[in-house]
């Protein structure tokens, strides 16, 4: 019914993911010239369009599928609001770079930041409703599957950047991020995972491969976020540089997932 306006859709996606890792090699070029760093400051702050992109596309498909009373049209628009949240944080680290201060963090960008990981985890558990997964944990293989995936998950976190880490109770606020966003992210991967794992039988096995996409997506975003942590309290975090192109992959994923998450459910409306 709509499949031509998706396919549409994808392909300037991935137009404009293209054209910004080209202007990216490029500025990357300028800077090895010693120009500076303005110009990673400047590839810092512009690949967030692919998540403006993406979450005008899910705000869009909500609508097209019925809005906030249909599953899917709800699932869009729960990782839509993930996206814009990330926006408005890259936006406020964006105006501390370019405004030369010291990036703070925590800082009010981490109410868009923290917010992202709340918005994906009600998107995850209303995927999980759209594919019409039931994860029961009344089998020995569930029960073990849905202990085992968050204990490991969270045991990789706690060895990578928790594991010398240093409660300091005069920043309670950072603290409780640097807590919060691990769990929180742990809990909407470990989900994903177990919806996969879930949805090879179901509808044909058709929303199989939005849930790929999706958990490939939040997989990315919770290194991307664990990473910038790390560097964060080393004090070696660089604008533009390696996380930001991290950040850059995993917004254009969510916004493929979107996509395709939606040409999955025209397939399933059509038939």
């Amino acid at each position: 019914m709509y499949k031509k306006h998706f396919e549409g859709n994808k392909y300037l996606l991935i137009i404009v993911f293209i054209f910004i890792i080209l202007l990216g090699l490029r500025l990357f070029f300028i800077i090895n010239h010693g120009d500076g760093n303005q110009n990673a400051l400047i590839w810092g702050s512009i690949y967030q369009i692919v998540a403006w992109f993406g979450a005008i596309c899910g705000l869009y498909f909500s609508k097209l599928w019925g809005g906030y009373k249909s599953l899917i049209g709800r699932t869009n628009l729960f990782f839509a609001l993930g996206l814009l949240a990330q926006s408005f944080g890259q936006t406020v680290y964006s105006f501390y770079f370019f405004k030369g201060g010291e990036i703070l963090y925590p800082s009010i960008g981490d109410i868009g930041f923290l917010g992202s990981v709340l918005f994906y985890i009600l998107g995850v558990l209303t995927l999980a409703k759209a594919s019409d997964v039931k994860i029961c944990f009344g089998s020995y293989v569930k029960k073990v599957q849905s202990l085992l995936i968050p204990v490991v998950l969270l045991a990789i976190s706690y060895w990578i950047f928790l594991k010398d880490y240093l409660v300091d109770w005069n920043s309670p606020i950072k603290t409780l991020l640097d807590f919060g966003y691990p769990l929180g992210q742990v809990f909407y991967v470990s989900i994903a995972i177990l919806v996969l794992i879930s949805s090879r039988n179901v509808l044909g096995g058709i929303m199989k491969k939005p849930v790929i996409f999706f958990l490939i997506a939040l997989i990315i975003q919770y290194i991307s976020d664990f990473t910038f942590l790390f560097q964060m309290n080393q004090g070696n975090y660089i604008a533009g540089g390696v996380v930001d192109f991290m950040y850059f992959t995993s917004y254009f994923l969510m916004a493929l997932s979107l996509i395709q998450l939606s040409v999955s459910y025209n397939t399933i409306k059509d038939n």
